[in-house]
C-alpha cells in the first residue's frame, strides 16, 4: 500500500511516499528547489498565495511521477500544514485573498483588545489562550480593514485544509485546526461561538469539521483525473506542522517533548492535562490523537526566528554552504568570545508577549571577532531562545525525560544539538524522519491500514543521541545567562 505524506511548509512543500506494507520510503521531493516568496505589502505583514501552494503540489506529484512512482497506487493521502495561517475561499472555493500565514504580526492589538473585552477567565478556561495574534485574530482583521473582502469569504480554513479541499473540491477542517487558530472550544467541545459573536461574525464561515483520522473525503474525480490520482484515494489525516512533527518522532504521550528547528523554532511538550499560560508567551493546542477516546494536548513554544536567522546569514554570505557554516562555527570557543546574538527577527514572538524586538547582534567588535564568531553566535543564540521557551514550558508543568528531534534543519549541526542538550540539561534523540513521513504514516492510520501509533512507527529508531556534557555546562549556563540579561535590557 502506498501512503503520500504532504508538509506545506512557508518555504517550500515537500511529498513523501511511503510504502506501508514493508514501512519504507520509497521516493520523496521538496519543491521549489528555492524558497517559496513570502510578500509583504507593509511592514509586519507576511502572506502567501494558497494556489502557489497547489502548483507547487502538483509540481511534486509530477516529480514523483519522474522517479517512478504511480500514483495511481496512491491510497491515502496525510497532510501535515503550516499552523495558524488564514485561507479564505468564496462559493466557488477561490481563494479571495492571499493567505495570512503564521508569521504575520497585523491582528496581535486585535487580539489582545478581544482578550481583554472577553476576560481572561472565559480566554483561558474555554480557549486555553487569549486570540493573540492567530487566525481568528486575523479573520477579524479582514472583517475590519478589507470589508469588500470579507463579504465575499464563504469558508475560512487553515493552510492544509486548503490543500485537502482542492483535492475533494469539499471544503473542511478539523477540531484540532481550529484550536490552532483559537477558534476552538474546549469547555463546550465546538466551535468558539462567543469569540465569533463578539466580533459579529457568523460561526457558519467556518468549514465543516472533519475527524482528524479517518475518511475526511476522497479525491475528486475531476482532480484525479487531471493529477494521476486513484479517484478512491481518500485523505485520511491532516495536522499543524508542529504536532504532525512530534507525530512524526512518535510522541503522543504525556511528558513526550519534540523538537523542531525549521524556519521556526520549536519545543513542543506533549500533556494529558490542558494548561494556560496566564501571560500567553505558550500556546496550548489539541494534539494529534489516532485514538478518538483520549485527549491530548500539546503545549507550543515558538521562536519565530529559528533556522530563518542561519538561512538568513546563509543567504547574506552566498558562497558558504550549510556544512561549511557548521565547520566555521565548530572553530570559534563557547560564547563566541562575547558576541551574542538575539535571534528575534521574523514578526512578533509568542514567548516575548508577542513584541517584536528585531534581531541584533551585542558586543561586536572588529577586533576580536570574525567569521567564525558570528556564526557561531547564532547558533548560540538560537539555543539560548530555545532555553528560554523551554524554562516557560517547565514553569507550566511540562517536562520530560529527553527531547526528540528530527535529523534535520539546525539539528544537522552538532554544535546546535549538542548545546541544546547543555542548555536544557536534557538528551537530544534525533531520527532519521521528517514531516511527510509521518504524515503519510499517519495517513495509514485514517485509512486503517495500521492499528495504531505503535504499529504505525513500530520501526521509528534513533540514530543519534546527545547527552549533556557536564564539563562545559557551567560555562554554558554562564553564557547564557548573559544572552538572557542583555535580551532583558532589550525587553525593559
Amino acid at each position: 500500500m502506498l501512503l503520500l505524506g504532504i508538509d506545506l511548509g512557508s518555504s517550500s512543500i515537500k511529498l513523501t511516499v511511503f510504502n506501508g506494507n514493508n514501512d519504507q520510503v520509497v521516493a520523496e521531493t521538496t519543491q521549489p528547489q528555492n524558497e517559496m516568496p513570502i510578500s509583504a505589502p507593509s511592514p509586519g505583514f507576511a502572506e502567501q498565495d494558497p494556489d502557489m501552494w497547489w502548483h507547487y503540489f502538483c509540481e511534486g506529484l509530477a516529480e514523483l511521477r519522474r522517479q517512478g512512482i504511480n500514483t495511481l497506487d496512491i491510497s491515502a493521502i496525510g497532510i501535515a500544514y503550516q499552523m495558524h495561517g488564514l485561507v479564505c475561499l468564496d462559493e466557488q472555493l477561490t481563494p479571495v485573498r492571499p493567505s495570512i500565514i503564521w508569521c504575520d504580526s497585523r491582528a496581535v492589538n486585535i487580539g489582545k483588545q478581544a482578550g481583554e473585552l472577553l476576560g481572561a477567565d472565559y480566554c483561558h478556561r474555554q480557549l486555553l489562550n487569549t486570540p493573540g495574534n492567530f487566525t481568528a485574530s486575523k479573520l477579524r482583521w479582514v472583517q475590519e480593514n478589507e470589508p469588500e473582502v470579507f463579504a465575499k469569504i464563504a469558508h475560512i480554513m487553515l493552510p492544509g485544509d486548503y490543500l485537502a479541499t482542492r483535492l475533494c473540491l469539499a471544503p473542511s477542517t478539523t477540531a484540532a485546526g481550529l484550536s490552532e487558530g483559537i477558534l476552538w472550544d474546549y469547555e463546550n467541545q465546538t466551535i468558539a461561538k462567543e469569540l465569533l459573536a463578539h466580533w459579529g461574525i457568523n460561526e457558519d464561515i467556518i468549514a465543516p469539521i472533519v475527524e482528524q483520522f479517518g475518511i475526511q473525503g476522497r479525491v475528486a474525480n475531476a482532480v484525479a483525473e487531471q493529477l494521476g490520482l486513484n479517484p478512491n484515494a481518500a485523505v485520511t489525516y491532516r495536522a499543524g506542522d508542529q504536532p504532525n512533527n512530534a507525530l512524526s518522532l512518535n510522541a503522543f504521550k504525556h511528558g513526550e517533548i519534540a523538537a523542531t528547528a525549521g524556519t521556526s523554532a520549536v519545543i513542543y511538550g506533549c500533556s494529558n492535562t490542558p494548561v494556560a499560560d496566564q501571560q500567553e508567551r505558550v500556546n496550548t493546542f489539541l494534539h494529534t490523537a489516532a485514538d478518538a477516546s483520549s485527549s491530548t494536548y500539546g503545549a507550543l513554544m515558538c521562536i519565530n526566528g529559528g533556522a530563518r536567522a542561519f538561512a538568513w546569514l546563509n543567504q547574506l554570505l552566498g558562497q558558504y554552504s550549510y556544512p561549511q557554516l557548521n565547520e566555521l562555527a565548530n572553530a570559534a570557543p563557547l560564547g563566541s568570545k562575547g558576541l551574542l546574538f538575539i535571534p528575534f527577527g521574523n514578526g512578533a514572538e509568542r514567548i516575548l508577549a508577542n513584541r517584536n524586538i528585531n534581531a541584533s547582534w551585542v558586543n561586536l567588535d572588529f577586533n576580536r571577532h570574525d567569521l567564525k564568531h558570528m556564526v557561531r553566535s547564532v547558533q548560540e543564540g538560537i539555543a539560548c531562545a530555545m532555553r528560554y521557551g523551554f524554562d516557560l514550558l517547565k514553569a507550566l508543568g511540562v517536562e520530560g525525560e529527553c527531547i526528540r528531534a528530527g535529523n534535520n534543519n539546525l539539528f544537522l549541526s552538532e554544535l546546535f544539538a549538542q548545546t541544546v542538550a547543555n542548555l536544557t540539561g536534557l538528551p537530544i534523540e534525533l531520527y532519521e524522519t521528517s514531516g511527510s513521513e509521518g504524515a503519510a504514516r499517519a495517513a495509514g492510520i485514517g485509512i486503517g491500514h495500521y492499528k495504531n501509533s505503535e504499529e504505525a512507527f513500530a520501526n521509528l529508531q534513533v540514530i543519534r543521541r546527545y547527552q549533556p556534557d557536564l564539563t562545559v555546562s557551567g560555562a554554558g549556563e554562564q553564557h547564557y545567562q548573559t544572552w538572557l540579561a542583555t535580551l532583558n535590557s532589550q525587553l525593559n
